[in-house]
């Protein structure tokens, strides 16, 4: 299986061969020892540092269909270069904007991905209450709220329910860690080691999203639960919903209560967070080995990794927006 490939050092990129040639460039202008990844190893490129590469570069890199995702200094998602659209398909983008353009149909839809992930959310509690961390009352909190998600009929009406689950759930974050206080959940920008974990993970979740939905017929700005927007791609953020609990606040737990990452990893500047190069790399190692894993899926009763999951998910709604079956989002059981 292809994995993906992190740079967290500035450097520049080129082609040698069929191999990518990455040559780091420290603040001082001095180059360090290359890095050489075979193309036929690696399906996406995620940069945290400075990327020199030109047109031929790029060039190389969709021919072998690699996705380059960028990443500022704070880890914010800055955009990403996608190979060409070859499986987009013009009646999936006339169905998906019929389905966004229908207040009714979307919202079947929208409910389906709060229904999705507020049910994961809540199979990681049960998870930990059963392992004598006390989370009861934010289980019961959630119980109710998810209640109310079928009876909701405006979007907006919708993301205010989705809020205070995630606000409840968030609310238990400081009693399944052992050693960090996780506090109110702060974005822009992150406050505390917690928070800036949870925002990285997110944007790593994000991204995969994206270049899994890009493996579709599906359009990734035209979304259904977040508005489409000029400089986001709604779509990914809409199934991220379902996988953030699975993918990236199970990581979050683990790293934190091993101490595989520890106060240390973090400095302070200013009133933010900032999470340290080191602990970045541990954060996409750890990351990179659950979306490996495998499962015996329930419906089609083989095994599949949680990176092919994503992708399954995408084919799902794509047959719901063809008429063909309905979606039904994907819930954990263990």
């Amino acid at each position: 299986m292809k994995k993906a490939y992190y740079l967290f050092n500035p450097g520049r990129l080129s082609r040698q061969d069929n191999t990518l040639k990455f040559q780091p460039i420290d603040e001082n202008g001095n180059e360090g020892q290359p890095r050489y990844i075979p193309v036929e190893t690696v399906d996406n490129i995620y940069c945290f540092g400075s990327l020199d590469a030109n047109s031929a570069m790029y060039n190389f890199l969709g021919k072998n269909h690699i996705g380059v995702h960028f990443f500022d200094y704070y880890e914010h998602y800055t955009g990403s270069f996608m190979p060409k659209e070859y499986l987009l398909a013009g009646k999936m983008q006339v169905e998906q904007t019929k389905y966004y353009i229908s207040s009714k149909k979307r919202m079947v839809v929208a409910q389906k991905f709060v229904s999705g992930g507020a049910a994961n959310m809540l199979k990681n509690l049960q998870y930990y209450n059963n392992r004598q961390k006390d989370v009861a009352k934010q289980i019961k909190s959630i119980e109710g709220y998810i209640e109310k998600i079928n009876t909701s009929s405006q979007i907006n009406e919708l993301m205010g329910i989705e809020g205070n689950i995630r606000q409840t759930y968030y609310e238990a974050f400081d009693v399944i860690i052992n050693d960090f206080e996780m506090g109110n959940r702060t974005k822009q920008p992150p406050n505390n080691e917690v928070n800036t974990l949870i925002s990285f993970g997110n944007m790593m979740c994000y991204t995969l999203c994206l270049d899994q939905i890009y493996h579709t017929q599906l359009n990734p700005t035209i979304g259904f639960l977040h508005e489409p927007g000029y400089r986001r791609y709604s779509l990914a953020l809409d199934i991220a919903e379902i996988f953030k609990p699975i993918l990236v606040d199970r990581t979050i737990f683990s790293l934190l209560n091993k101490r595989q990452i520890q106060s240390s990893d973090f400095r302070h500047e200013m009133n933010r967070c900032v999470i340290k190069d080191s602990a970045k790399k541990t954060f996409a190692q750890a990351f990179d080995e659950k979306l490996k894993e495998t499962f015996k899926h329930r419906s089609l009763g083989r095994n599949v990794s949680y990176k092919h999951l994503v992708k399954l998910e995408c084919y799902k709604l794509s047959k719901h927006l063809l008429g063909i079956d309905e979606y039904k989002p994907f819930k954990m059981n263990w």
